[in-house]
């Protein structure tokens, strides 16, 4: 299946958007939907590229590139790119008051458009971030997983424990804030951004190093225990009280998810293979394969885990066929395509406005924030040190890869700031930690990997 066959599908499935979007007696006309999703792709593309060579110019990840990209297309600076979810109207994008410029809609019905596109252009976003993940999990060594599994637990824990109790308890007893909003805070340190540390782990070559695995092993295990965090604090938020029952079933189910699907993987791995060699039609390889990683998305979500630890667990299972390098070849322009969207996305919808300090209710949050990336990058740095002997190991590295919080850390500000558990101040504080751990960590790591003792990776080769 080519890259364009498989736009131009999704294309069609947006013209059909309208048959469920009527606002204030405003029917949206698919054609114009289907306008306002093209206009916001040229837009997306063209910032994640700008972004992206400007940032490989000046010698830094183009990923943070295209973050920063977002940030200025975004709620932040030029409004082109804005989503209804963050309370924003068709009136604060520029794209739509073209599109009504240029059509003369009514407003009931560029409102209608506005949420479709924005609706649309999320589930892209949500596309994006599960193709990475099925790229990343691809690109990795299960056996190397298995491998540096022990080491990657020690370091998930200490990454989720240190952070946390240290983030809630400075919140509680410096700044005098009440306990239920300081929790929440701590939760939001633990999350870790497998996204964005294993796309600058794979731009720089260290994905497949002993550090690259352990990072990716203990940033998966974050996924889970963050998870597991956001359950109990939402429920701590909402009832005042731990609910055992849903936490034993999160901790079972994620467990139970992991070891079975990659257990049952391998046994029917020989049937994939057989399946695709027998197919004579084209694109046969690709969509197997994605289709085998969306199921286990679905799984992955219906049982209430993440939809990207589903498509990573997928690419683990695929990498150890011999249909490996193929699909390894053939993924990529499905990539270039989607995840783009995701990281433009994760910076289009942060807010800069909660760091203008000229803002008194911003002034308190400033401070607060000041304390919490401090903790949030000791919280993560410790993590590799926590590992014994090995002196081969690129410890800092290791720590350094497990300090982006990225959308991770938006999901928490997200829910903390819709259960009503946050203040304005604390829920500013959240949103600039996991802008400047997210912005910071990229061009760290690769300093970290440059400089510091050669990696397991190096040594091998050398050798």
């Amino acid at each position: 299946m080519s890259t364009l066959t498989l736009t131009l599908s999704l294309l069609d499935l947006v013209s059909k958007l309208p048959l469920l979007t009527t606002v204030n007696k405003g029917e949206a006309d698919g054609a114009l939907i289907l306008a306002g999703v093209l206009l916001s792709l040229v837009v997306i593309y063209f910032a994640s590229k700008l972004g992206g060579e400007l940032c490989f110019r000046i010698n830094l990840p183009p990923v943070l590139g295209e973050l920063v990209g977002g940030v200025a297309i975004g709620v932040s600076a030029l409004g082109l790119l804005v989503f209804p979810e963050g309370g924003a109207s068709a009136d604060d994008s520029a794209l739509m008051q073209f599109l009504q410029f240029t059509t003369d809609l009514n407003p009931e019905s560029i409102q209608a458009i506005f949420s479709a596109q924005g609706e649309f252009i999320s589930i892209l976003s949500e596309l994006g971030i599960i193709i990475l993940l099925f790229e990343i999990g691809l690109e990795s060594n299960l056996k190397e997983l298995i491998r540096v599994g022990p080491q990657a637990v020690v370091i998930a824990i200490v990454g989720v424990v240190t952070p946390f109790i240290l983030g809630t308890l400075g919140l509680v007893y410096l700044f005098n804030i009440p306990m239920i909003p300081s929790v929440f805070a701590g939760a939001a340190l633990t999350a870790t951004s497998i996204g964005i540390t294993a796309k600058v782990l794979a731009e720089i070559g260290r994905l497949s190093s002993s550090e690259g695995q352990i990072i990716i092993g203990a940033a998966v295990l974050d996924d889970i225990l963050g998870i597991i965090i956001l359950a109990v604090v939402g429920s701590l938020v909402k009832t005042g009280e731990i609910q055992v029952v849903n936490l034993i079933y999160l901790i079972i189910s994620a467990a139970a998810f992991l070891i079975g699907a990659i257990l049952i993987g391998r046994l029917f791995s020989s049937l994939y293979v057989k399946l695709v060699n027998e197919m004579k039609t084209r694109g046969q390889l690709l969509l197997i394969s994605l289709s085998f990683a969306f199921v286990l998305s679905y799984i992955a979500q219906a049982i209430q885990l993440e939809a990207i630890l589903g498509s990573f667990t997928a690419g683990l299972i695929l990498a150890e066929t011999e249909k490996r390098k193929e699909l390894e070849e053939q993924i990529v322009a499905v990539s270039d395509i989607f995840v783009p969207i995701f990281f433009v996305c994760v910076g289009a919808k942060t807010d800069l406005s909660v760091l203008n300090p000229t803002i008194p209710s911003n002034r308190e949050g400033l401070i607060i924030a000041a304390f919490l990336v401090i903790v949030a990058i000791i919280g993560k740095v410790v993590t590799g040190f926590t590992i014994l002997g090995q002196p081969h190991l690129n410890k800092l590295a290791i720590g350094v890869g497990m300090i982006p919080r990225g959308e991770v850390g938006l999901v928490f500000a997200g829910v903390g700031a819709a259960s009503g558990a946050l203040s304005q101040s604390t829920e500013a504080a959240i949103i600039m930690m996991v802008i400047l751990t997210t912005f910071i960590a990229p061009p760290w790591l690769r300093i970290v990997f440059k400089e510091l003792v050669p990696t397991t990776q190096e040594k091998e080769s050398s050798s």
